[in-house]
């Protein structure tokens, strides 16, 4: 259509250019017209909002306005050897003149096992019951009914919660207070704790919305952000943590890198750690890291009784192989993520995590560089051999990178994983994504990855400050990788360092486990490559935790193993449901992997969660203060709270890609590699009605000038 329009304007028919461009034009002023009609009331509540303080959400868009009910969440953390116990209290205060029902998105830990729900009304205290989702939600909307406060726990995915106050009244506080436990991660000697604290705007792509199931999903994981005006003049979700650390060990370098705090020491191997500043915004993830203060920790045992039967847990750290040993040449794929949610720091962020891993790569490797928003780029047809030439290439293709678009990631994962040399052994394949994740197809990736990678292994980055970890871990797991997180620019050479550090040594190949003595239905059943620093950590379930279990692989062309004496474990608590939350991954992998049909898959989740009184996704916790407190006739008014923008994001780079480039996601096709003009200059994705209209006022001056012209040639030839 472009091509015809330029042809009409260099043609010598003034008319027709003269009518192409008032069309255009008044085409595009109608536009302009009834979009500014449509945003204008839309704009003038804002400002009238943000004004007056009074409530005005946009849907499940941006909050310009205090909400009406008020969140406040206090963090308690108790760190017993690896496995951390956590309680989560949140306060809904309602500070308006109506009842009020509200709803929050929170996110967890992706392994966190949430046990325990207790709802506190003055000096009541009501404590939950594990039920279905479906006999859960029916007895919250009963009680929301009926007038009687009611808490409602519901897992949204592994790492995203949701909880529902119902009938908290006029200036009355509500605490609902939930509990978990996950699993302390270790990587070469240091151990972490990730408390997520913001869920990050969802991308839903338009092709999962086929049917009404597939929207009422995509709007479970979204909840409107708060808008940057409001969110910098009040304290919208403020957050308190403390931590309590007893690692069975004297820790040390205990630090935190996206927060200040202090460490006060208790005794020996016990230390109490708190924000330095009280209170901060849920705008960031909190990571705890430390180490120990004598020699690396490479066995963790841990064991518990529970209901009949015995749990172990045993966590086992492989020696690190001799560095000095070639490491076969590598085809490195990078994948970096340049839609709209990476604008500010986190594209950076990526930007800079990518220079760095081009500058590890050797002479004897080959890459690859595909960049994606809702349009995806290759920089080259295929991998190229790593010369200096090529990475100076790659260097300015990715120095131009620009944060546009929404976040159609599974074309860009098909892309990455075409192998056009699948029976090469001589050449490790790595594909490494640069993201932040935040999409609602988690399920697509992992089965994608299930069905294609072959020989291709998955190495996941999340970037920013609050990445979605589940997504993270679940294709890390199904790509046989490992996943790091790069939060500032400060953590960029750290981070990177550690991951490609890991991704040059051996990785531990082969394992298998055998228990003599005794028999433990164990977790994970597929064992993964384990890369250097990295433990395996297995979970079983037996008559009795006795025995000897032994873990055997390779480490390059060297046999190891390594043997545990289960007798020897230390008592912890929480084990069991550890446990039933790994099973419970397991059979969803098995789902996404199509070896498990789908109603299978629930009944099995559904009856892990109510045997050990966890939630999942067939299950929820309810609460239900059987006093009815709003009186009747009253009306309930119901209040999605806000979200803060996760920090780092770029408020209008965000929200203006998300109109621009509504409905116009790609769904997959044929993908042109990059010319040396698109690798300097990337291509624009969207093209702004400004533009459009100054096209339209040149075609109508060319127009006027061409009749103009004509006529006056006209003129002088009826004279002659």
């Amino acid at each position: 259509m472009e091509s015809a329009m330029f042809a009409l304007i260099f043609s010598d028919r003034p008319r027709c250019r003269l009518v192409l461009g008032l069309s255009l034009l008044l085409g595009l002023v109608a536009l302009v017209f009834l979009t500014n009609r449509l945003t204008a009331s839309e704009a003038a509540a804002d400002a009238d909002a943000i004004g007056s303080g009074t409530l005005m959400l946009s849907g499940k868009g941006v909050a310009t306005a205090v909400p009406a009910v008020r969140l406040g969440t206090d963090m308690d953390v108790t760190v017993s050897g690896q496995i951390a116990r956590v309680r989560v209290t949140q306060a809904f205060r309602n500070t308006s003149d109506q009842w009020m029902e509200a709803t929050y998105l929170y996110p967890l830990p992706e392994e966190g096992a949430v046990d325990s729900l207790k709802m506190v009304v003055g000096q009541r205290v009501i404590v939950g019951r594990i039920k279905r989702r479906a006999e859960a939600r029916a007895i919250y909307e009963k009680a929301r009914a009926e007038g009687k406060k009611a808490g409602l726990v519901e897992s949204e995915r592994p790492n995203m919660f949701r909880n529902s106050v119902a009938n908290v009244g006029p200036g009355e506080t509500v605490l609902i207070a939930i509990e978990y436990q996950a699993p302390v991660r270790q990587v070469s000697g240091e151990f972490s704790l990730r408390l997520p604290l913001v869920v990050g705007p969802r991308y839903v792509p338009p092709h999962t919305l086929e049917t009404e199931k597939d929207v009422e999903d995509a709007d479970a994981v979204t909840a409107p952000m708060v808008h940057p005006v409001l969110g910098t003049r009040e304290k919208i979700n403020p957050v308190s943590i403390t931590v309590h650390l007893a690692p069975g060990f004297q820790p040390a370098n205990i630090i935190s890198p996206y927060h200040g705090v202090a460490v006060e020491e208790a005794d020996a191997q016990t230390r109490t750690i708190r924000l330095t500043d009280g209170e901060v915004p849920a705008d960031r993830d909190f990571e705890l890291r430390w180490r120990s203060a004598s020699a690396d920790p490479t066995l963790g045992l841990f064991r518990q009784q529970f209901d009949g039967d015995s749990y172990i847990m045993a966590s086992i750290t492989p020696p690190v192989e001799d560095r000095k040993r070639p490491f076969p040449p590598r085809e490195m794929v990078f994948v970096i993520d340049n839609s709209g949610s990476m604008g500010g720091t986190s594209m950076e962020s990526a930007k800079n995590s990518l220079l760095y891993a081009l500058g590890t790569l050797r002479p004897e490797d080959s890459f690859n560089i595909i960049r994606f928003d809702d349009t995806l780029t290759r920089l080259f047809e295929d991998s190229v051999p790593a010369t200096p030439e090529q990475i100076a290439l790659a260097r300015r293709f990715t120095e131009g990178l620009e944060a546009t678009g929404g976040t159609e990631m599974l074309p860009a994962l098909k892309s990455a994983l075409i192998d056009t040399h699948p029976s090469d052994t001589r050449t490790v394949r790595q594909v490494i994504f640069l993201t932040d994740g935040d999409i609602s197809n988690e399920k697509e990736m992992t089965a994608e990855i299930n069905a294609n990678a072959g020989r291709s292994r998955i190495f996941m980055v999340g970037i920013g400050s609050a990445p979605n970890q589940f997504l993270m871990r679940r294709m890390a797991e199904a790509g046989r990788g490992t996943f790091t997180n790069v939060g500032t620019g400060n953590d960029v050479a750290a981070r990177m360092t550690a991951l490609l550090d890991r991704l040059t040594s051996p990785a531990v190949r082969d394992l298998k486990v055998a228990v003599a003595g005794g028999t433990l239905d164990l977790t994970p059943r597929q064992l993964p490559d384990l890369y250097a620093g990295e433990p395996l950590v297995l979970l079983g379930k037996g008559g009795s935790a006795s025995g000897t279990l032994t873990v055997s692989g390779m480490i390059g062309d060297k046999a190891w193993s390594q043997s545990v004496d289960l007798s020897q474990a230390q008592d912890s608590p929480a084990v069991a449901k550890l446990w039933a939350n790994r099973r419970i991954a397991e059979i969803e992998a098995a789902r996404f992997a199509s070896e498990m049909e789908s109603g299978a898959a629930d009944d099995a989740i559904a009856q892990l969660g109510l045997a050990y009184s966890i939630v999942t996704r067939q299950t929820s916790l309810v609460a239900v203060d059987e006093t009815p407190s709003r009186p009747e006739g009253a009306t309930l008014t119901r209040e999605d709270l806000p979200l803060l923008l996760p920090a780092g994001w770029d408020f209008d780079t965000l929200f203006g890609t998300q109109r621009a480039h509504a409905g116009g996601a790609m769904t997959g096709g044929a993908v042109s590699p990059a010319t040396r003009s698109e690798a300097m200059d990337l291509p624009e994705t969207a093209t702004g009605y400004l533009g459009l209209l100054g096209r339209g006022l040149v075609l109508l001056v060319i127009g006027a000038g061409g009749l103009w012209l004509q006529r006056r040639n006209a003129r002088k030839d009826a004279r002659a």
